[in-house]
């Protein structure tokens, strides 16, 4: 796409090796520090390039990777493409907020996105005769469920939405609810067509930060950036 990119990119200043096999992608990069400072032994900062924070250190013995995303299709794009293609990064799970549409999910619930729909463009890029649907890697999302089974927490597989707009003035986001699509978020879609593209394998654990069938469980951003463990600790042990 870009032909021959050396390492450090221009959005990563870490060297070959220094990111392990699967990277934790939050979006906020306090959230990667949060990830990193609570759950990582021997954290190390590998790249801090626009404040987008990485971290390589070990949980319970096993080598990984933290790395922030920034927010929407693009940003994501950008990062988890460097990963995988230049950086030899086989596994990226992102930890993520989402606003539910589902009825039977509420505050502090998980959602595990087995595909990704989406209003934007990401996939134009690849030119193909038809709609490509993304979606997550099989054995990733199989060890998330038994995870959420063995810890007892309130979950639900299926799809979500990646929209490229927050303030909607379309006010579209209940519509995708009929074709039982569970919440919505603004990264996975791209993070998805990324790793099919490369051959690499991606995942995407949300917590329900807020929703639009029940507005009085909405959260603040302090317990979206700190409090919502349950999904990182998901993701660590199946890293």
């Amino acid at each position: 796409m870009h032909g021959k990119i050396n390492v450090p990119t221009p959005h990563i200043s870490a060297r070959i090796g220094d990111f392990a096999q699967t990277v934790i992608m939050p979006g906020d990069p306090q959230r990667a520090e949060f990830i990193a400072k609570t759950y990582l032994k021997d954290a190390v900062l590998v790249n801090n390039v626009r404040g987008i924070n990485g971290y390589t250190g070990y949980y319970n013995g096993k080598r990984v990777s933290v790395m922030a995303s920034g927010m929407g299709q693009p940003s994501i794009g950008i990062y988890s493409y460097e990963l995988f293609n230049f950086y030899n990064v086989e596994n990226i799970i992102r930890v993520g907020t989402c606003g539910s549409i589902d009825k039977d999910l509420h505050a502090r619930d998980i959602i595990i996105a087995m595909g990704a729909c989406t209003n934007g463009n990401y996939a134009s890029q690849y030119r193909l005769p038809g709609t490509f649907s993304p979606i997550a890697d099989f054995e990733l999302t199989k060890k998330a469920v038994d995870e959420c089974i063995k810890r007892g927490l309130k979950y639900k597989v299926g799809n979500i939405l990646s929209s490229d707009t927050f303030y909607d003035d379309s006010a579209s986001a209940l519509e995708w609810a009929k074709m039982n699509v569970l919440g919505v978020e603004m990264e996975s879609a791209a993070l998805y067509c990324n790793a099919a593209r490369a051959g690499k394998k991606a995942l995407c654990i949300c917590t329900v930060s807020d929703s639009f069938i029940y507005p009085e469980e909405n959260t603040s951003a302090e317990e979206r950036r700190s409090a919502f463990t349950k999904m990182m600790e998901v993701a660590l042990e199946i890293a």
